[in-house]
């Protein structure tokens, strides 16, 4: 009769304050901002179905517990109205943030070169004065402006891509905007299935920003 085989040794490796520094971080208390408009407040949902709840629980499903997304979005608000109201927004000291702003730059046809300077600004003073990392979600203009204004607004952001410390996430609607089913009757703003697309596409990067927000914590606590 044949033996059942030997349980392999747990690696020591695993054991090592290395290899659980990273747990340990995970476990940390961490806040994140999420800086933005209407789109990251969750305009015409009830409160546990907009953007911010929705991806506060499933980072603490993907193994941040204590991770808390904090709410700067505000409906209406520009790069511009961000980038005013950033000291309210860091009041809580968050260790990490996504920038989530354009949307209305682009509905009402401001220069991108503005908004560039605004989003410019705002990272500015998360990566070098509060030395927190950033994810930067791009946003797109309206059809209706033209291809050039269309080429000039999506590089507002993708220029900013490669500053050290962003993540950059291209589009925050991807998969979403312009699909009547995830969108309300507005059609400009999610529905709650419209949010919980966002949050599955955007995850991979939002996970990559936790795990850099968990070293900040850590490391001020």
């Amino acid at each position: 009769m044949a033996q059942a085989p030997t349980p392999a040794a747990t690696s020591p490796a695993a054991t090592t304050p290395a290899a659980a520094a990273p747990a340990a971080a995970a476990q940390a208390a961490i806040r994140i901002l999420a800086l933005g408009d209407s789109l990251t407040a969750g305009f015409g949902l009830p409160r546990d179905e907009g953007f911010v709840a929705q991806l506060q629980v499933a980072l603490r499903e993907a193994g941040y517990p204590s991770l808390t997304v904090l709410d700067g979005g505000v409906s209406g608000d520009t790069t511009a109205g961000g980038r005013a109201r950033l000291d309210w927004a860091l009041a809580e000291k968050p260790h990490g943030a996504i920038v989530a702003l354009g949307a209305n730059d682009g509905l009402r046809g401001l220069p991108p070169a503005a908004t560039a300077q605004n989003l410019a600004a705002i990272l500015d003073r998360l990566l070098e004065r509060e030395k927190i990392p950033v994810l930067l979600a791009g946003m797109k203009a309206p059809p209706n402006l033209g291809a050039e204004y269309g080429r000039e607004f999506e590089q507002a952001f993708s220029r900013l891509a490669a500053r050290p410390g962003v993540i950059f996430y291209p589009f925050f609607l991807e998969g979403v905007a312009a699909v009547p089913a995830l969108n309300q009757p507005d059609g400009i703003h999610p529905n709650r299935e419209g949010v919980a697309e966002m949050v599955r596409r955007m995850l991979p990067d939002a996970r990559e920003l936790a795990a850099r927000a968990a070293k900040i914590a850590a490391e001020r606590a």
